[in-house]
């Protein structure tokens, strides 16, 4: 017994001697083993290959994509122009502001205010101002933007091969914004007219200026939309037919080109929508339909005279065609008629919808603006005229936009009306009249509370809209109005003649809930 348990005794000793160098051993072995495969690692992952680059066959079309634009750019880049004036601020313009309304519209730092020329001075004074061009022809003649060189004293612009040119004013139109150049060069490059009736939403075009004083900088996106309105509620005589576009258009972007995949001149670049004045993926141009005939007028004649008739129009929609007899939903629709224009002599009414104008069709209101501003005045024109259902044709003879101030007189109602449809109404009377600044030939109920999601607030009605129609019969007082909409078949819709922002509109209320 004894001597087992010296045995085992024996036994543990010994296994504790021989396990220390047995353990250093391995420990050695291991870091050997170590030391001799880390660098055989090391040299397999760096002989790894790296990866190879894409095959052409994979981003082929990329490829061409790429080529393709920069070969375009290459083409039209040397046709554009930096545009640098020393202007005089105009003593009528010093002290005025921006109308709360356009203020609201496109912001407070407005891209108006950035786009169409320097900021408004208590006293009249020199500045400094930059935009953008587009060389039209090898012997010097340059398109800008009205408002690019407006009160100029100064013009230079520099080409893209860095020569600096003095440049004298051939001829501006503000109605279109729209200006004309000329430097003494023979062989400058230039950019041809494209076609802006085949411009599509979706194609490609590419606009090209010197944003923020990057000079010859150019932005490729799509075509948003085109055919947009005149979005300056001060003006409604402004042609439309914007071309939208996600290219990016800056401060600076103005008068230069909005080019399609042709390279070929579409629009002119000259404002953006923004409540920040930079871009925010809402750049607007001028179509070449309407640039072209004005660009070619001023530099034959110097100035552009442009063909008026006196009306207010808009647009037939969907929504308030059944309102005319109308079922195709296209042409303008008369909403004013000047006392004594051409428009009245001729006998327009309002309501009347005006689809052709000698022969030629018309979409919309804004395209039977540009085709009526592009007449001369003095010119015959022939209308095709929907009333009441019935067409007919009605011979007008045009007269220049500007020459003439409408007069009236005055008249005014008392009383106050009820909340009926959302709104609240009450008499145009002499001080709310003076005002609203409305017309003297304007009667009618004016809007003096709106009620917040009511068909009148979804409808688009403010506060200080007068109302001249309901479904196209005269209204003079708050009572006429009441007593019209509470005569409005339940579940129907009222169309309403409204005059607002110095202009008529139709504006269609939708019955509402439980009327």
């Amino acid at each position: 017994m004894n001597v087992g348990m010296r045995l085992k005794d024996s036994t543990k000793k010994w296994t504790r001697r021989l396990a220390v160098p047995m353990l250093a051993l391995a420990l050695v072995a291991s870091f050997v083993t170590y030391e001799c495969v880390k660098p055989a690692a090391a040299r397999a992952a760096n002989a790894a290959p790296s990866a190879a680059p894409l095959d052409a066959d994979s981003v082929g079309a990329l490829l061409a994509l790429d080529k393709a634009m920069e070969t375009l750019a290459a083409r039209v880049t040397p046709a554009v122009v930096n545009v640098t004036v020393t202007s005089r601020t105009k003593p009528e313009m010093a002290g005025k502001q921006m109308p709360e309304d356009m203020q609201q519209f496109f912001g407070q730092s407005s891209p108006f205010g950035q786009f169409f020329g320097p900021h408004m001075q208590r006293q009249p004074q020199i500045e400094h101002g930059m935009g953008s061009g587009v060389v039209i022809s090898p012997d010097g003649y340059i398109v800008t933007n009205n408002h690019v060189i407006d009160g100029a004293v100064d013009i230079r612009v520099t080409t893209s091969n860095r020569r600096v040119l003095k440049a004298k004013l051939v001829g501006a139109d503000p109605l279109t914004d729209l200006a004309v150049l000329k430097v003494n060069a023979t062989d400058l490059a230039s950019a041809p007219w494209g076609d802006s009736k085949e411009v599509r939403p979706g194609q490609t075009v590419l606009a090209f200026g010197n944003p923020y004083g990057f000079r010859f900088t150019v932005t490729r996106g799509i075509v948003s939309a085109v055919n947009r309105a005149n979005p300056d509620p001060t003006n409604p005589s402004k042609p439309g037919q914007f071309i939208q576009t996600d290219a990016a258009i800056n401060p600076g972007n103005s008068g230069g080109p909005l080019v399609d995949a042709r390279g070929q001149v579409v629009g002119i670049n000259t404002f953006l929508i923004s409540s920040s004045g930079s871009f925010s993926g809402m750049g607007f141009a001028i179509p070449t339909q309407i640039v072209r005939p004005t660009v070619e007028t001023l530099i034959r004649d110097g100035k552009v005279s442009h063909g008026h008739i006196g009306i207010g129009i808009a647009d037939v929609t969907p929504e308030n065609a059944k309102f005319f007899d109308e079922s195709n939903a296209t042409g303008g629709v008369v909403t004013q008629v000047e006392p004594d224009s051409p428009g009245a002599k001729a006998g327009l009414q309002i309501g009347d919808v005006i689809t052709e104008i000698d022969g030629q069709k018309v979409s919309d209101a804004g395209e039977l603006q540009v085709l009526v501003g592009q007449k001369q005045p003095g010119s015959k024109v022939t209308l095709k005229v929907l009333r009441d259902g019935k067409s007919m044709t009605i011979p007008v003879t045009l007269e220049a936009l500007g020459s003439r101030t409408a007069e009236g007189s005055d008249d005014s109602g008392k009383g106050e009306g009820k909340m009926h449809w959302g709104i609240g109404l009450s008499n145009l009377t002499p001080d709310l009249r003076d005002q609203l600044q409305a017309p003297r030939e304007i009667h009618g109920a004016v809007i003096e509370q709106v009620q917040p999601g009511s068909s009148a607030d979804n409808a688009g009605l403010q506060r200080g809209d007068i109302i001249l129609e309901v479904n196209r019969h005269k209204v003079q007082t708050a009572s006429d109005v009441q007593q019209a909409l509470s005569s409005v078949t339940k579940g129907e819709d009222a169309l309403l003649l409204v005059w607002s922002n110095g202009g008529n509109t139709f504006r269609v209320l939708h019955s509402p809930e439980g009327a």
